[in-house]
């Protein structure tokens, strides 16, 4: 598996990208790299110099929450936490755009996913302008100024973002759900074909899917302006989920293992005590 292909390193186009991509044996190759994540995970939470932050971008129905799921099963609850962004609230509107995100990043030892992300501030906002209003930023009067300078500026700032936390030991990893428009179709069918599934179908998928391009547009944008060496985009294959799942999964494991965690060793002054600890225990 060849997964240096996947990471967005040049200016890309995503017509250029397979939507679909299957593994032999995806599933079963997963339960083996899960119990790896689960170990390596342990030894990076006794540790406690790094975090991992996992960033989760994708269309509707791309997959990202049974993704979540499957991958992060085996790893202690401990040491993952999830995080799903929805509309902002009033209280959050009152800060800048990534204040929200900063408190929700994982403390050291721990991985961190956003599910939908701190992009969706130059990609929902920027499919649905109107949005920014909510903000009452100082600059923004009218809709003209709500333009591309406005969301590259943004898109810069993201990457100081990104290049700050870095820096203070969070290894960012991000993915972006690469979904065809004919499998959403797929999947949303099933939504309202399948009772058990109908809960999560809404009528806002639609309206959204009808602006698949500009979404599209956003999103190759965003690839290419934030794609950076300290925190680099890869672009997964979502049409087959077991696949899409092993691919990443995969990426992160091969990430974590270049850091090289190490339990912290016993003070000597414990350490000496050793004896002296088992023999009061078996007194007792």
């Amino acid at each position: 598996m060849n997964k240096d292909k996947y990471k967005v390193k040049s200016s890309i186009q995503l017509a250029d990208f397979n939507t679909k991509e299957v593994f032999d044996d995806a599933e079963k190759k997963l339960k083996k790299i899960r119990k790896k994540l689960s170990k390596i995970q342990d030894t990076m939470y006794a540790e406690g110099k790094y975090s991992m932050l996992i960033c989760l971008q994708g269309m509707d129905t791309s997959g990202k929450d049974s993704l979540i799921r499957e991958v992060f099963k085996d790893v202690n609850a401990r040491g993952v936490e999830v995080h799903s962004f929805k509309v902002p609230t009033e209280l959050e509107l009152k800060h800048d755009f990534l204040w929200r995100h900063y408190i929700a990043l994982p403390a050291k030892g721990k991985i961190g996913v956003f599910n939908r992300t701190h992009y969706e501030n130059v990609l929902v906002t920027r499919v649905h302008p109107g949005y920014v209003f909510g903000e009452n930023l100082p600059t923004i009067n009218s809709l003209e100024d709500i333009n591309d300078e406005f969301y590259h500026n943004r898109m810069e700032r993201i990457n100081n973002f990104e290049e700050h936390i870095v820096d203070s030991g969070t290894i960012v990893l991000k993915f972006f759900l690469n979904l065809s428009k004919d499998e959403q179709k797929n999947r949303l069918l099933r939504r309202l074909n399948l009772p058990a599934k109908n809960w999560k179908f809404s009528a806002g998928d639609l309206k959204e899917r009808k602006l698949w391009d500009k979404y599209q547009f956003c999103y190759e944008d965003l690839l290419n302006r934030t794609s950076k060496e300290n925190a680099p985009w890869y672009i997964i294959p979502a049409d087959d989920k077991p696949s899409a799942r092993l691919l990443l999964a995969d990426i992160v494991l091969e990430e974590l293992e270049k850091y090289n965690f190490k339990e912290p060793s016993l003070s000597s002054k414990n350490l000496a005590q050793l004896d002296h600890f088992k023999t009061e225990l078996n007194n007792e």
